[in-house]
């Protein structure tokens, strides 16, 4: 629970902007000049509406024929208003993006070689790029050379069409600084094709420096946000007299103005990554409670953001999500990547399955093919079909043949645009196309993919003359395309009416009002206050080429951290250890605001702040052990093992022999000796059984034939070779020294007599069922009953020490008719050979058990409680232990 509290000591300057009264217009402009972003606006001189009013006075022109273009689309309603609140009678100006301007324009055609800002595709074109340049071998380099050109190029579009030649020369020359040495020969090259790509690349803006576009517009002033743009700065110079730009802030940003904005900074050092997004949503939520809103939450940590907003959500906050989230961690994504990962060849059954599942088309039917695939464990899908299962079953068979159409679809190799139409034709079939159309983010996802491009004919052009409109790709390379097509596009989900979070980069704080800045992720890992500059270039490279420095990428962060302290209330998180428990500090920016900001601001010293959050009165509810009752689940059928869980754990046989609950197998499991013990019964049975109808008495004979019907089995059970290789390897030792031990246990008169039997046994109302590795009969129609165990041998001989607990082997003694026989375990070993453990207290043993049977099965008629008695190892591989949580006992 969280607990709201007051604001600590909010500058009373601006007390009345994180508190104002409800209205039915949008928070957002209802803050007066006293806010700091609000001052940038319509501060009396020195706010931009009246910089720009000034301008357009001394030039002469009409505001209704003045364009104004801002750095970004969030700004666009707070200019309009900031203008009509401060001139309401005048005539406003056309506050577009140059983003706006040019879509209200023309829509801007795509060539071949032009460079698209979308990664995927470009991508495609830079593979083709580095073909031609002769450097096709090196294909894996193709995302460095589009990330590359995307650096390049605003510069190279700042440069207009007419000078873009003489600009690609003056960035060949600059590309010999620093890039002398033969170890950064490929980097060379790589940058070398870079600028000649955006050299011949045309760009949107290419239509804004002809000639006539200033026709309808007396002015245009071009706004600078806290990053230059250098189109802009391009654009005002080639427009001359009639252009000019702004910038929103025109201050310094002094250690004054830093020591003013730690005046109303809170500061919160949190345990972890759990904690420090616990706290961040209390921090939203408390402001809201004290009518502190819109709250902007700024964090450059992805997964912490997305974990601050669900806790909002769950708190029923209404959220504008500026940020949003990659297309490939949305559940339209998923479904997508799925789906092609299930179509490679070698896929996993568990692959398909959850690709399928989920599916419109084949959701009712997989559960009973998920049920007979884990039953039998078929780990890949190419034996799903062939399984015993599904031969025995047509409606599953009928089942993967239509699985296998859909996934034969995305199979072979074929250009992107064949692959898009064979994805497509998949979606369909899977029932998954019209499901995409009807969920916000699988639409966008559709358009992301152009599988529904926003349009159709710009993009058919387009991909029939691009580069690589020839090229085919094969089923990974497509599925990594799409993988780098949903990483490049995010999801924004629909902005509420009235929001009360906001979530936004911190770039993006320039000249927005909030009630209150919730900074979290400010810890020295996720909040450098020196920035390395992307890409390969060399500080003289960005230097020569205009690119923003080291120190300019700094600059910036600076400034953004610094409109973001300028709320009226700012709560500043970091976590103080990371995922490893690694001690890790606060960021530099953090500690200069705790270590200087005071020295600015003798009234409103920086302190720790109180933990948001509030402890919640629980009150105590002990857990008891549980105590079922069984006799509303009739026990008709009782097996070894069932009767052996209920001596262990009378819970254990309620929850999974009466309640029938099962754990489901595990189809990506590795061979272990479990799977090792099972393929060696069925090798012994068909061995003993291929002896009594054709008896070999020779041991090279035997021998010869017991590897033989070895390798037979293992071919049956298609076995990886890979992970049966140790137990293959031990197979020699442990095959010679079971045919040693069986030639001295024929020689005491023992004879084979059945393997891997079923037997029924009825006891009162209860049958006794249980499958007998081997029966053996003797002298004198003498029956023994053996066991195989491949476990340790000191293990085995633990097994007999007292009778009365050795119940295997005394079951399956209850099961047979005689009166009197015999009973033994037999330890085939992997190193020490195969030895006979016999139990020499079997009759005793099996009478006892008997008793105990009609006994337990009495009182569990007679509804006896079940309790979880279990200990020691019977606890600790026990599928019912989350059940019985026998580890939030109250009591022992």
């Amino acid at each position: 629970m969280t607990e709201t509290k007051p604001a600590h000591d909010a500058n009373p300057a601006v007390q009345s902007i994180a508190k104002v009264e409800a209205a039915p217009r949008l928070r957002a402009f209802s803050y007066g000049p006293e806010h700091p972003a609000m001052a940038l606006w319509a501060a009396e001189g020195s706010g931009f509406v009246h910089r720009l009013l000034s301008w357009l006075q001394n030039r002469g022109a009409h505001a209704g024929r003045t364009l104004v273009l801002l750095p970004y689309a969030q700004l666009l309603p707070l200019a309009s208003r900031a203008w009509a609140a401060a001139f309401p009678d005048a005539f406003a100006p056309r506050f577009e993006t140059t983003a706006n301007w040019l879509a209200s324009m023309a829509e801007p055609v795509l060539l071949s070689t032009d460079i698209s800002h979308d990664m995927a595709l470009d991508t495609l074109t830079a593979q083709q790029l580095l073909a031609s340049s002769g450097m096709g071998a090196q294909s894996a380099l193709a995302g460095l050379l589009a990330e590359t050109a995307q650096q390049l190029a605003p510069l190279a579009a700042a440069a207009c069409p007419r000078g873009r030649a003489e600009w690609a020369q003056r960035a060949r020359e600059a590309l010999a600084l620093g890039m002398e040495s033969e170890a950064v020969a490929w980097e060379a090259r790589i940058l070398r094709v870079a600028v000649e790509w955006a050299a011949v690349s045309a760009y949107a803006c290419d239509a804004l420096f002809g000639d006539d576009v200033l026709a309808p517009w007396d002015a245009v002033a071009l706004v600078q946000g806290i990053s230059q743009d250098p189109v802009a700065t391009a654009l005002a110079a080639h427009w001359g007299e009639r252009a000019r730009l702004f910038q929103l802030d025109e201050t310094a940003g002094d250690e004054l103005a830093w020591g003013r904005a730690a005046a109303g900074a809170r500061f919160h050092a949190c345990t972890d990554a759990e904690d420090e997004a616990q706290r961040a949503a209390a921090c939203a939520l408390a402001h809201i409670a004290e009518d502190r809103f819109p709250v902007a939450l700024v964090s450059s940590d992805r997964a912490l953001t997305r974990r601050v907003r669900a806790m909002l959500e769950e708190a029923g906050v209404a959220m504008r999500d500026e940020n949003g989230w990659k297309l490939s961690t949305s559940r339209a994504g998923a479904s997508i990547m799925a789906l092609l990962r299930a179509s490679a060849w070698n896929t996993s059954t568990d692959a398909v399955l959850n690709a399928l599942k989920t599916a419109p088309a084949f959701a009712t039917e997989m559960q009973s093919l998920e049920r007979a695939l884990r039953r039998l464990q078929v780990r890949d899908w190419r034996h799903a079909q062939a399984s015993k299962a599904v031969q025995d079953a047509p409606e599953l068979l009928a089942l993967c043949e239509r699985v296998d159409t859909v996934r034969h679809r995305l199979s072979g190799s074929h250009s992107l645009t064949a692959w898009l139409a064979r994805l497509q034709a998949a979606l369909q079939d899977c029932g998954l196309w019209e499901a995409l159309h009807n969920d916000a983010a699988g639409a966008d996802l559709l358009t992301a993919l152009r599988l529904k491009p926003s349009d159709t004919q710009a993009w058919t052009e387009y991909a029939s003359t691009a580069l690589w409109a020839g090229a085919r790709m094969d089923l990974s390379a497509f599925t990594a395309w799409v993988n780098q097509a949903l990483e490049g596009h995010s999801f924004k989900p629909p902005h509420p009416p009235q929001e009360q979070v906001v979530i936004l980069p911190m770039s993006q704080m320039l000249a927005r009002p909030f009630a209150a800045v919730v900074l979290a992720g400010c810890d020295e890992v996720r909040l450098s206050p020196s920035p390395e500059p992307v890409g390969l270039w060399t500080p003289a490279q960005r230097q020569a080429l205009g690119m923003p420095s080291r120190a300019d990428i700094e600059a910036r962060l600076r400034a953004s951290w610094r409109h973001a302290l300028q709320s009226p209330v700012c709560d500043v998180l970091w976590r103080t250890s990371d995922d490893t428990g690694e001690k890790i500090a606060a960021s530099a920016l953090v500690q200069w605001l705790q270590t200087v900001g005071p020295q600015a601001a003798h009234d409103h010293p920086p302190q720790q702040a109180p933990d948001p959050r509030c402890e919640k009165l629980v009150p105590s509810c002990p857990l008891p052990p549980p105590l079922p009752r069984g006799d509303r689940l009739p026990v008709r059928q009782l097996s070894a093992s069932a009767y052996e869980s209920l001596r262990a754990c009378p819970y254990r046989f309620f929850a999974l022999r009466q309640l029938g609950l099962k754990a489901p197998e595990e189809l990506e499991a590795e061979l272990d000796k479990r799977d090792f013990g099972l393929w060696l019964h069925e090798v012994l049975e068909k061995f003993h059984v291929s002896m009594g109808a054709d008896p070999a008495a020779d041991h090279a004979a035997r021998s010869v034939r017991l590897q033989a019907i070895a390798e037979e089995v293992s071919a049956a059970n298609a076995l990886p070779d890979g992970e049966f290789l140790p137990f293959a390897a031990a197979w020699p030792a442990v095959r010679e020294g079971y045919l040693r031990w069986l030639a001295e246990h024929e020689s005491l008169g023992w004879r084979f007599a059945s393997g891997e039997s079923e037997h029924l046994q009825s006891l009162g109302k209860v049958r006794l069922k249980g499958r007998v590795d081997r029966i053996d009969t003797g002298s004198g129609g003498v029956a023994m009953v053996l066991d195989y165990k491949t476990e340790p041998l000191t293990k085995t001989k633990d097994r007999v020490k007292n009778p009365l607990e050795d119940t295997q082997i005394a079951f399956y003694a209850a099961l047979l008719p005689h009166d009197t026989l015999q009973a033994a375990y037999v330890n085939v070993g992997e190193r020490d050979g195969t030895f006979t453990v016999e139990q020499k207290e079997v009759v005793f043993a099996r009478d006892a058990l008997i008793e105990g049977i009609r006994q337990d099965m009495a009182h569990v008629e007679a509804g006896a409680a079940l309790p979880a008695l279990g200990k020691g190892a019977a606890c600790d591989y026990c599928d019912a232990r989350g059940l019985c949580r026998k580890d939030f006992w109250s009591e022992p």
